[in-house]
C-alpha cells in the first residue's frame, strides 16, 4: 500500500531545507539568441540545436511568436500534444490567425491526462479561425514539429522546428529534450507533405529525409542490419540508442542479432526495457543503463556509427509497439557535423560515463548501481550538462 495522492508530496519541496534540495539553476540562453537577431536569419545561416533544460526553451517560443508577427510569414503549421496551461505557443498561434496568416494545427485530444486541457485549447483556436484537425483515424499524433512558410526575395521558403519533447515551457525546464531548427529544403518538403497528409486524413509512406511512423520500424531495422553488415566487413559496428522505453519485439530481436554478430550496442533506456543485456550467446555485447535524476530523461536519439558515415536521428518515438504502429511519429536526421558530434560526444558518451545516477540492467532483469572504478572520478551526466553544455551554432565556441 502507498499514498493515494502522490502529487501531494510536492508540498515537501516547499520546506525550508536547502541542504536537501538541488541548488537553483537558470537555463542558458545561447549568445546567438540573445542578440535579438531574427530567428529566420539564424536558421537560414545554420541548423540550430538546443538541449533543454540546460538550454532555455525561450527560442522555441520566440520562433512561433516571431512567425506570428512577421509580415512576410504566410503560414504556420504545427502539431500540439501537451502544451500546458497559459500557453504562450497557443497565444502566438491565435495572434498569427488574427494577423491574417494561414494557421493549421494538428491537436491531439487523446494526450493522456491532458484531454480536458487540449479541448479547451482546441476551442480557443477554432474561435479565432485557426484550422484545427484532430487525428488520422486509428492513429495518435505524437510528432513534434512546426513549419513556417515565409515569402522572401528569392521565393517561398520553409523554416522548421522539430523536437523530442512537447511545446510546453514548463516541462521544458523539467525534461531533457532536443530542439532542432533547420532550413533544409528536403526536410521542409517532407514536413509540408506530412502536414498535407495529416490534414487530408491520408498518410503517404515515403519521405525524403524524415522517418515517419507507422512506417518507422522497418527503417530502423534496416539500419541495425546495415551495422551488422558493416561489422562483418570491417569489425567496427556500433549502435547507441537513448530512449524512454524499449518494448518492441521486432526491434529487440534485431538488436539481439546484431549483438550475436559482434556489434557493440549501448542502450540508455530510462524506463521499461524488455531486452535483456549480457546474456551469453544472445546479447553479450549489449549494455543497458537507466539514468534517473533531477531532470526526467526524455530525449530520443538513435546513433549508427556506419563506418565514417555517422548517422544520428532524433525525434518523438520510443521503440514501443504503440509508437511504431498506432502513432504518427517522426525521426529527423542531424546532418550538420558539428551538431552531430555534440550529440555523440556531449550527450550519448557523457551519459554512458555516468557513475552517480546511472543504474545498469543485469541479465536477470535486476538493476545495480554503477559505482566509480577504483581511483576514478565520479561523474553525474546531468551535473556535467549543467556545467558544460552550452548551445552553440556550428563553427562557434
Amino acid at each position: 500500500h502507498g499514498p493515494l495522492g502522490l502529487a501531494d508530496l510536492t508540498e515537501l519541496t516547499r520546506l525550508d531545507r536547502p541542504a536537501l534540495k538541488y541548488p537553483p539553476f537558470l537555463p542558458t540562453l545561447p549568445a546567438q539568441f540573445s542578440n535579438k537577431d531574427s530567428m529566420f536569419d539564424l536558421i537560414r545561416w545554420h541548423d540550430l540545436l538546443l538541449y533543454h533544460p540546460y538550454d532555455s526553451f525561450t527560442p522555441v517560443v520566440d520562433f512561433v511568436q516571431e512567425a506570428a508577427h512577421d509580415p512576410d510569414v504566410l503560414a504556420i503549421k504545427m502539431t500540439l500534444y501537451r502544451v500546458g496551461s497559459n500557453s504562450p505557443i497557443v497565444q502566438a498561434l491565435k495572434e498569427a490567425q488574427e494577423n491574417g496568416k494561414q494557421v493549421a494545427v494538428l491537436l491531439e485530444l487523446k494526450a493522456r491526462f491532458d484531454e480536458e486541457n487540449n479541448i479547451v485549447w482546441a476551442r480557443a483556436l477554432e474561435d479565432v479561425g485557426v484550422h484545427v484537425r484532430y487525428a488520422v483515424i486509428g492513429l495518435k499524433t505524437h510528432a513534434k514539429m512546426c513549419l513556417v512558410i515565409r515569402k522572401e526575395a528569392d521565393g517561398i521558403q520553409r523554416y522548421m522546428h522539430m523536437g523530442t519533447g512537447n511545446y510546453n515551457p514548463l516541462t521544458g525546464r523539467l525534461y531533457t529534450d532536443l530542439s532542432f531548427f533547420t532550413y533544409d529544403p528536403a526536410i521542409g518538403a517532407d514536413c509540408s507533405d506530412l502536414f498535407n497528409a495529416l490534414t487530408g486524413y491520408s498518410l503517404k509512406t515515403a519521405y525524403r529525409k524524415l522517418i515517419v511512423a507507422p512506417w518507422m520500424r522497418q527503417a530502423l531495422i534496416q539500419r541495425i542490419e546495415r551495422e551488422i553488415c558493416r561489422h562483418h566487413e570491417h569489425g567496427d559496428g556500433y549502435i547507441a540508442f537513448k530512449m524512454n522505453s524499449l518494448v518492441d519485439p521486432q526491434c529487440i530481436q534485431t538488436l539481439y542479432r546484431a549483438s550475436q554478430a559482434g556489434v557493440k550496442i549501448d542502450l540508455q533506456v530510462r524506463g521499461i526495457c524488455c531486452l535483456r543485456p549480457g546474456v551469453p550467446g544472445m546479447s553479450e555485447t549489449i549494455s543497458v543503463t537507466s539514468i534517473v535524476g533531477r531532470f526526467l530523461e526524455h530525449a530520443r536519439i538513435y546513433y549508427f556509427r556506419n563506418g565514417e558515415q555517422h548517422e544520428v536521428l532524433a525525434g518523438s518515438a520510443d521503440l514501443m509497439q504503440r509508437n511504431l504502429d498506432r502513432r504518427v511519429e517522426i525521426l529527423f536526421p542531424i546532418e550538420n557535423a558539428h551538431l552531430r558530434d555534440r550529440i555523440i560526444n556531449d550527450i550519448l558518451a557523457i551519459h554512458q560515463q555516468d557513475n552517480v545516477q546511472a543504474r545498469r540492467l543485469l541479465p536477470d532483469g535486476r538493476y545495480e548501481r554503477l559505482p566509480p572504478a577504483d581511483g576514478a572520478a565520479t561523474l553525474s551526466s546531468q551535473a556535467w550538462q549543467l556545467t558544460n553544455w552550452r548551445g552553440q551554432l556550428p563553427g562557434t565556441t
